[in-house]
């Protein structure tokens, strides 16, 4: 049984000292802020589940990174881009609630975006079962995790206390690294590139660009999103933004004073390639600098003061999960799999009965001037919805996955129905589940549907 619980149109908010002349009409107000969310001692990292120790040191720094956007009429966007693995849920929520506290912001006008680098920090109460952890090691998740929250909320308040006039231009390039990682061996990449033959599978080459401008046309922000795994550093143990982090720096260093954000489009099924080292990782990342620069020189569209948004949960049903009898066999290996049906054994064991599906994903649906559309879905989302998404609202869509709730791999139908790996990884995420019910595509894909229909 479907249900679908809306949380609302933004509406106008009256901001305490915002005084709108005629003048001010015709332009945004902005605010940025940053916050370096490196850790200070070796946590286990996220995102490989063979790593068999935590991190050793730093190879570059993580940070978040926060946009206030407001216009003329009071109404208001925040994005906060992390370089983490994830938003967990109990982040997510803790953060929608002290923001509404703060500033009276609801959920469709906050976004958190995860980069997805698998060189950061795990955080407490995601992906719990894939890492051998010691107590050790979870008092410092639990440490860590304890301070990011306000770390994460200081830097959205700061943002909006600097709010000064600004003008937003949006923009599309293009760059080819992202490779099908189902339908390709990418070991066999540089073989297939000299028969001259295209890799199988579909992918998203699209680089959306959005680039904040002072009204006397100085760049001060760039937002820029990408659909590729950040897992281009396979074999690292030091803090990493991955390839996305050489492209934020590469960005700041033409730009200075500018501030550069990374979103992830609809990349689970996609990886950076090729990968592996450093050097290739910063490779990757400067290709996709290339394509964020090339953008900015270009002529870009202007994006009038106006912003709408629109947000919703949608109950997404489990299409089967695993009886007693195979998490008791499945629990006698030695892996993360056995980790994980052990931990549900045990949970069955004290009476605790399992969800029959994941009740709140989260949707939503941003509109900033009058036609560009910025599409968000949680988990790790599969690029057939971009795809998809394209198609149906026009090639200059903005899909952002890996947003605002990173619970677990989002498949296509097409991807349901072949199974593997990014048709769910629950015992990954260490959810009860083998695999969602076969609509997952329909319930989300109709959600979008309706909200895109509210903010137009």
């Amino acid at each position: 049984m479907r249900t679908f619980r809306y949380i609302g149109l933004v509406g106008q908010i009256v901001l305490t000292g915002f005084m709108a002349c005629a003048a001010e009409d015709t332009t945004w107000r902005v605010g940025t802020a940053q916050a370096k969310i490196t850790p200070k001692e070796l946590l286990w990292m996220g995102g490989f589940a063979a790593r068999t120790k935590p991190a050793e040191g730093k190879l570059d720094d993580l940070w978040a990174k926060v946009l206030v956007i407001e216009a003329p009429d009071g109404s208001v966007a925040v994005l906060l881009t992390a370089d983490l693995v994830g938003i967990p849920k109990w982040l997510y929520e803790n953060l929608c609630r002290e923001l509404r506290s703060r500033h009276g912001l609801t959920r469709s006008q906050l976004r958190f975006a995860a980069s997805h680098t698998h060189s950061g920090p795990v955080l407490k109460e995601a992906l719990q079962d894939i890492y051998p952890l010691d107590e050790q090691q979870r008092k410092l998740i639990a440490e860590y995790s304890a301070w990011i929250e306000p770390v994460l909320l200081d830097a959205v308040t700061r943002a909006f206390t600097n709010r000064t006039p600004a003008t937003l231009w949006a923009g599309e390039g293009r760059v080819t690294f992202a490779l099908n990682r189902r339908t390709n061996d990418e070991s066999k990449l540089s073989e297939l590139q000299r028969r001259g033959e295209s890799p199988k599978g579909p992918s998203d080459f699209a680089v959306p660009v959005l680039a904040v401008r002072s009204p006397d046309g100085q760049l001060r922000t760039v937002v820029f999103g990408y659909a590729a795994h950040t897992s281009a550093l396979t074999q690292n143990y030091r803090w990493s933004a991955d390839y996305c982090g050489v492209t934020m720096q590469a960005v700041e260093a033409k730009h200075p004073g500018a501030s550069a954000m990374f979103f992830q489009g609809c990349g689970s099924d996609q990886s950076a390639a090729p990968r592996g080292t450093v050097e290739l990782c910063r490779q990757r990342g400067e290709d996709l600098a290339v394509a964020v620069q090339a953008v900015l020189e270009k002529p870009m569209r202007s994006l009038p003061p106006r912003f709408r948004a629109a947000f919703e949960f949608v109950s997404l049903d489990f299409g089967e999960q695993p009886t007693a009898a195979e998490l008791e066999k499945t629990g006698q290996g030695t892996d993360y799999r056995a980790r994980w049906a052990r931990r549900l054994s045990s949970e069955l064991a004290a009476g605790k009965t399992f969800a029959k599906g994941y009740p709140e994903y989260p949707v939503q649906v941003w509109k900033l001037g009058s036609d560009q559309l910025w599409i968000a879905l949680g988990g790790e989302v599969c690029v057939d919805y971009a795809l998809r998404f394209k198609k149906e609202y026009g090639s200059g869509v903005w899909v952002n996955g890996y947003a605002n709730d990173v619970m677990a791999y989002i498949p296509s139908r097409r991807l349901w129905e072949e199974g593997g790996y990014q048709a769910g990884a629950f015992d990954v995420y260490g959810l009860p589940a083998n695999r969602w019910s076969a609509d997952i595509e329909e319930r989300i894909t109709g959600t979008v549907a309706r909200l895109v229909d509210k903010v137009r």
